[in-house]
């Protein structure tokens, strides 16, 4: 699974709009929706504030495990 579509189903399965998220990340959604279509490279600073919002690790958050290991 390419680590933009995991971004995707994410937020699909937390019921979050795009500007939801880009609230959370400081970003406008336009910004977010580029990275969530992979359009644009998402910077990693971003990356972890995503997994410490999900709750889950960056391995899973960026498509390298489907186990969910959340966050100590």
């Amino acid at each position: 699974m390419h680590m933009y579509q995991r971004l995707r189903d994410m937020r699909e399965d937390a019921d979050k709009k795009q500007e939801e998220i880009a609230l959370v990340l400081n970003i406008t959604r336009q910004q977010y929706q580029l990275y969530e279509s992979g359009k644009r490279e998402m910077p990693m600073h971003l990356f972890i504030i995503l997994a410490r919002y999900y709750n889950v690790s960056l391995d899973y958050l960026a498509g390298l495990t489907d186990t969910v290991k959340q966050l100590g």
